[in-house]
């Protein structure tokens, strides 16, 4: 398949004359040397799949489909759809959805006939008032993307990617399925019209399987939000106010779990999450068992 420069999709995009519409909060990627850092990020192979969510005026589109074999672009804006149909007809390997992704079935995206659903990846600039929710889709389908890379507000960006000390209810979220990265920054001149945010290339690698060995990711996830219920309390604290427990119960799991009943939610890694979690899961399991002493 002939490859294009990332400078050669800028032009070719600019015939779509759609404009920006405020209310889907939509900033068309013009900047030629970001385009080409999303497209290094992703690390494409001519044999990818590729799912593009809000592609907009088609100049990411345009480039992701000189390099693989297959682009799923799903886009809101169903003037936009026509055009980018339109537009992308020519290429051969483009597929224009329109819909929201959050409504989509990523199976049927994939496999509209059915059969074997093939690995894919997720490269976008979407639109951030739905970044979390576009991350939860992904991570938590039934089959997940071997790489994102996104296209978000910068604060969001660090916040997912931070450590120990720093973390917060997304980045534990995200951390559970994959390694996340800033891969660089964008300013906001790179967009049109601009966004009045920084913007970050945000790269996660997922795992085949969730970290720490967790299965349970409901129980998982209902004990880090009573635990991040209240980032400037003690964890002791927080987690017993969010789980409507003793606080004399709550630091008991927290001393079987081997964390410091005093420290700060935010310090606590993926893996003291889980334990944590197994605890809280395990106990309060044979609390609610037959038999068991009220």
């Amino acid at each position: 398949m002939p490859r294009r420069s990332p400078g050669q999709v800028r032009g070719a995009s600019v015939r779509l004359a759609a404009h920006p519409k405020k209310g889907l909060a939509q900033h068309f990627l013009t900047d030629r040397g970001a385009l080409a850092r999303i497209v290094e990020a992703a690390e494409l192979e001519t044999d990818d799949t590729i799912v593009e969510v809000g592609p907009g005026r088609g100049v990411l589109t345009r480039a992701l489909a000189a390099r693989v074999r297959r682009v799923i672009a799903i886009e809101l804006d169903a003037a936009l759809c026509r055009d980018l149909e339109r537009e992308m007809a020519p290429l051969g390997n483009v597929t224009v959805v329109q819909g929201n992704i959050l409504d989509a079935d990523v199976a049927a995206l994939l496999a509209p006939s059915g059969g074997p659903l093939p690995p894919y990846k997720v490269v976008a600039n979407i639109p951030y008032y739905i970044t979390g929710a576009i991350l939860r889709f992904f991570l938590e389908t039934g089959h997940r993307p071997s790489r994102l890379v996104l296209l978000v507000q910068k604060e969001v960006a660090q916040s997912v990617a931070a450590g120990p000390g720093e973390m917060s209810v997304i980045g534990v979220s995200v951390q559970l399925y994959g390694q996340p990265r800033v891969m660089g920054y964008v300013p906001p001149g790179a967009f049109h019209p601009p966004p009045k945010v920084e913007s970050a290339i945000l790269r996660i690698d997922v795992y085949a399987q969730p970290a720490a060995g967790v299965r349970d990711t409901e129980s998982f996830f209902r004990v880090v939000r009573a635990g991040f219920s209240n980032r400037r309390k003690q964890i002791r604290n927080a987690l017993a106010n969010g789980l409507r427990v003793d606080v004399g119960l709550a630091g008991r799991w927290l001393a079987e779990s081997g964390i410091d009943a005093t420290r700060r939610p935010q310090t606590l890694s993926v893996e003291e999450w889980a334990l944590l979690a197994d605890v809280v899961r395990r106990e309060a399991g044979a609390q609610d068992a037959p038999g068991a002493e009220s």
